[in-house]
């Protein structure tokens, strides 16, 4: 009899090429595959919520396995953090789930931050972990740039050209742009997302926030579903998988 497990995971994405699984390169996917490996004495395939890109991190993705040597739960987190030393990937929590659940199909929402840090001085500690930009931001023009975005709309101006996705429509639940000091969060909910569309809405939401673009230039570029139209892509060191939600489980909150 197998045991399903579900996983809540944090990493650094810096060292690897994304979630997915490659041949030839570091990947989150891998190194928790490899982990599992070790510790059910065969290959174990690791489902995941979200395919974060490469250099994105996460502090709440949530992934799930299927073991063929059942065993104790209390056990699981702390052997598999064992197997991943020295990969900066950790399992948070681990836990029993029905025998339907799927970390990606079974999800009903997940949830974005994008860090900013609005100063002139280079980043030290959060160097590859947040975007610096010295040139001041309005924050009040950004979230209302990002008022354009939230509901339902073909967002495919911000859709990455390589997006397998069925449909360039998805819904915007919420979508904040907020300041502490010099640190900016934009935040973002939605049921999923088109490759890029989270990073490829920050980039846009920059440049009103630098004065470069009005606010309304947002609806227009939304308006004109033309990848071409969007702003310059924002880099994958600010972005977060904060958490993704279930019916039956608030995971990552």
């Amino acid at each position: 009899m197998t045991q399903r497990i579900r996983l809540l995971v944090e990493y650094d994405g810096r060292p690897f090429a994304g979630w997915q699984r490659q041949d030839d390169q570091p990947t989150v996917q891998g190194a928790l595959e490899a982990a599992c490996a070790v510790l059910d004495g065969g290959p174990v395939l690791v489902q995941g919520a979200g395919r974060t890109d490469a250099g994105v991190h996460a502090t709440g993705q949530v992934a799930h396995i299927e073991l063929q040597k059942p065993r104790p739960i209390r056990k699981i987190a702390d052997a598999l953090n064992a197997h991943l030393r020295p990969t900066p990937v950790a399992v948070l929590r681990a836990e029993e789930a029905p025998a339907d659940f799927h970390a990606r199909f079974s999800a009903t929402g997940r949830a974005y931050r994008y860090v900013i840090f609005n100063r002139r001085a280079d980043l030290t500690l959060e160097r590859g972990r947040a975007w610096r930009i010295s040139q001041h931001l309005d924050v009040n023009a950004m979230q209302a740039g990002a008022h354009h975005l939230i509901g339902e709309h073909d967002f495919s101006t911000f859709r990455d050209t390589e997006c397998q996705a069925a449909s360039p429509v998805k819904t915007l639940d919420t979508l904040y742009v907020q300041r502490f000091a010099d640190r900016v969060e934009i935040t973002t909910t939605a049921r999923s997302f088109l490759h890029r569309q989270v990073r490829s809405i920050v980039g846009s939401l920059v440049e009103v926030g630098r004065g470069a673009k009005p606010e309304g230039w947002i609806a227009e570029i939304l308006e004109a579903c033309e990848r071409t139209r969007c702003g310059p892509v924002a880099p994958p060191d600010g972005l977060y998988l904060e958490h993704v939600m279930y019916e039956d489980h608030p995971w990552g909150d």
